[in-house]
């Protein structure tokens, strides 16, 4: 078996943790630590939160799409393939080599997709960019550390707290939906979405799709 090489490491800005990307062949990982935070192998969750979404949004002629979390491109990719040609998506990135990596080393995960005209990079904390947002996006993706339950960045809490879904509820249209990923259930977070007068639905999903995986759950939450 190819063994892992390690290619960079980037440090989490406001963190004392560092991501490392690893390639094994024509595999690629980033690393926190011991965690593996993704696999370009596993990308099944990942774009079913941009498809599930879609379908809640489905018909709308300029849909402007927040994605939080540039990781390795999956939500972005699919989120191209379904939406229309007169879209905008802002994929919001905290991790500067992550771009990086995207364009460089990774390039060929990306399929070039940082180059759709639709496409703007915003370099920075996605729960600020909500927070100074009113009433303009149709879809805010959140794919975002570990989901509720943060692993990498403590202050990605307050995405997840009720000030951070009511902000992301205020940066919505009306009719739009907010989706969240995650790595397991999270009954109390089901309720704070409904507390802060969205209509939930939660949807379990696996790693690798229809081919099964590791089950994860996206919530879909409607203003």
């Amino acid at each position: 078996m190819l063994p892992w090489i390690q290619l960079d490491s980037a440090p989490i800005p406001g963190e004392s943790g560092e991501l490392r990307l690893k390639r094994r062949g024509s595999e690629f990982s980033i690393m926190l630590g011991s965690n593996e935070l993704m696999n370009n192998r596993l990308s099944g969750s990942e774009e079913a939160l941009a498809t599930l979404s879609h379908e809640k949004i489905k018909g709308r002629a300029r849909p402007n799409v927040l994605i939080g979390g540039l990781g390795m491109g999956f939500t972005l990719r699919a989120a191209l393939s379904v939406l229309p040609q007169e879209s905008s998506i802002i994929v919001a990135e905290l991790v500067p080599a992550v771009v990086q990596w995207a364009r460089g080393p990774m390039s060929e995960v990306f399929q070039g997709c940082l180059d759709d005209p639709r496409v703007a990079i915003h370099q920075g904390d996605v729960g600020e960019l909500v927070r100074q947002s009113k009433t303009q996006f149709d879809a805010i993706l959140l794919d975002v550390d570990n989901g509720p339950d943060g692993l990498t960045r403590r202050s990605n809490d307050r995405l997840y707290d009720f000030a951070g879904l009511r902000a992301a509820r205020d940066a919505l249209r009306p009719g739009g939906v907010l989706a969240v990923w995650s790595s397991g259930p999270d009954a109390g977070f089901t309720r704070r979405l409904g507390d802060c007068g969205l209509d939930v639905e939660t949807v379990n999903t696996r790693a690798n799709g229809k081919r099964g995986g590791a089950r994860h759950v996206i919530w879909l939450a409607v203003k």
